[in-house]
């Protein structure tokens, strides 16, 4: 990845290209792969090359992902990467502006369905899973009394603790330590609500 950082998104037109399920699967897809093909990301979401290489270009050409160097062996196929270590939209950069805020919205809704489709399908086959990795998952919620400040700072200090354990793994990896290792989602929701 070029940037060690997340990239704040505050373009309508990006928000509007990662909005498309499609393409949020394939940004998905490819930040966990780290890097891919079209052809590898076609049989992980079981659609044509063609199509997959024209949804591709349009998240590169919103600067989400980008060439990676080096890895094509023949020239024939291009291999991607993410273009920074993931992306943030915060609200203060959306409202204000119906466009974006509706914009957002609709990227929020299309994580929120792929993050509950990713836990249901865990939930249908959570007993073909080894007992290590069933007795490791993590469902838990809390509902504390906090002000919009503590929550902030939550959310930070959480987002730190998850960043060193993803860096610390992708490490480990790097260094050929694969044994074990599978990918894990770890969806975290802080929001207020009234009863």
């Amino acid at each position: 990845m070029t940037s060690p950082d997340s990239r704040r998104i505050t373009e309508l037109g990006t928000l509007k290209a990662l909005s498309h399920p499609l393409r949020m699967r394939l940004y998905r897809a490819l930040f966990v792969a780290r890097t891919a093909t079209a052809s590898q990301l076609a049989d992980q979401v079981d659609e044509a090359v063609s199509l997959i290489s024209y949804h591709l270009r349009k998240l590169a050409e919103h600067g989400l992902i980008e060439e990676a160097e080096g890895h094509s062996t023949d020239g024939r196929e291009r291999w991607w990467q993410p273009s920074s270590y993931g992306i943030a939209i915060r609200d203060e950069d959306v409202r204000g502006t119906p466009e974006l805020a509706a914009a957002s919205d609709a990227l929020s809704r299309t994580i929120n369905e792929q993050r509950t489709d990713l836990h249901r399908r865990f939930l249908d086959e959570r007993l073909s899973w080894p007992d290590a990795w069933r007795s490791a998952a993590i469902s838990s919620e809390w509902l504390p009394r906090l002000t919009a400040a503590e929550l902030a700072a939550l959310g930070e200090e959480l987002d730190g603790v998850l960043r060193k354990y993803d860096q610390r793994a992708r490490a480990a990896e790097a260094a050929g330590d694969t044994e074990g290792r599978e990918k894990v989602a770890v969806h975290l929701h802080g929001f207020p609500y009234r009863s």
